[in-house]
């Protein structure tokens, strides 16, 4: 077993318990700008959908496989490197769609489909994916994710958050309009207190083992972004859409993958940094490209405001 392996994280259950919080505070935010008809325009045209889904589930988890082809990681890294691929969308997505000015509600929804989809595609592209790299198979155990689990995933995180934050804003526009500026404030400096928090408590682990963040960890966020981007575009999607597809594909749920690795791995150390440190990296790269569409949306604004 290589060093990495025996290092041991600090996340607790209660930790993890709180970042779901977070999340959830953060999805009502979002809910707060999103109505119903929102979602009756998915359902008219669920070509976004579909294409964002089979970037998650089928074409990022192949081009991990390749890129770890390429880098030759030790088996628990490589394992690390394909749960994280066959992790679905992360909450996070939404709040930064609905920042970049993207499709909010076409990020909700691909969030709830591939969440309770990770019941079956998960284990499915984790048996898949590892059994064809020879080298990690060995270290597979029988991942089984309950689907009454990831239901109540679905249900706690996403559904009654979004649908408390529309009632709001359809029975009470008014105090919707009052909460909007600073949930979106209060939602950014929980989620980052909480990052601080974690990262502070394995800051040692992260500087023993940097190298993995900026060799691996990175290029593999930055892949899982071009995913989403290359695919959007190649199948002529609006701008809107193609921003909520990047961010879904590029925010994958590491803490589901924290989760199950503690679980099914006894904390493998290789699995546990790369997908702690995912947690990290997807963070600042969602938000830096959530950023820079917004940047150009408002520099937009202003010229057309110019002209006028």
């Amino acid at each position: 077993m290589e060093g990495i392996d025996l290092v041991k994280l600090n996340f607790s259950s209660g930790s993890l318990q709180l970042m779901n919080i977070i999340l959830g505070f953060i999805v009502f935010g979002v809910a707060l700008n999103m109505k119903v008809s929102d979602f009756k325009a998915i359902l008219k045209n669920p070509k976004a959908a579909a294409i964002g889904l089979l970037s998650q589930f089928a074409l990022f988890p192949a081009i991990t496989f390749l890129l770890i082809q390429v880098l030759q990681p030790i088996p628990s890294i490589a394992l690390g490197m394909i749960l994280v691929a066959s992790c679905p969308g992360g909450n996070l997505s939404n709040f930064l769609t609905h920042y970049a000015r993207g499709n909010a509600a076409l990020s909700v929804s691909m969030s709830a489909i591939s969440t309770a989809s990770a019941t079956f595609m998960t284990p499915l592209n984790m048996a898949f994916w590892g059994g064809l790299y020879v080298s990690s198979s060995n270290q597979i155990s029988a991942i089984e994710l309950s689907f009454l689990n990831m239901l109540m995933i679905v249900v706690t995180l996403l559904i009654i958050p979004t649908i408390v934050g529309m009632l709001i804003n359809y029975k009470l526009p008014w105090f919707a309009k009052i909460l909007r500026t600073p949930m979106q404030r209060l939602s950014i400096l929980f989620f980052f207190g909480f990052v601080v928090f974690a990262t502070y408590g394995n800051w040692d682990f992260f500087l023993e083992y940097y190298y993995i963040f900026f060799s691996v960890v990175i290029l593999h966020n930055l892949l899982s972004l071009s995913t989403g981007f290359g695919m959007s575009s190649l199948f002529g999607l609006s701008d809107y859409d193609r921003r909520a597809v990047t961010i879904e594909v590029g925010i994958q749920n590491s803490g589901l993958g924290l989760i199950i690795i503690f679980n099914e791995f006894d904390g493998l150390g290789g699995m546990a940094i790369v997908a702690a440190a995912w947690g990290i990296c997807h963070i600042v790269s969602g938000l830096t490209i959530a950023r820079l569409w917004r940047g150009s949306e408002d520099t937009q604004f202003s010229d057309a405001v110019a002209i006028q």
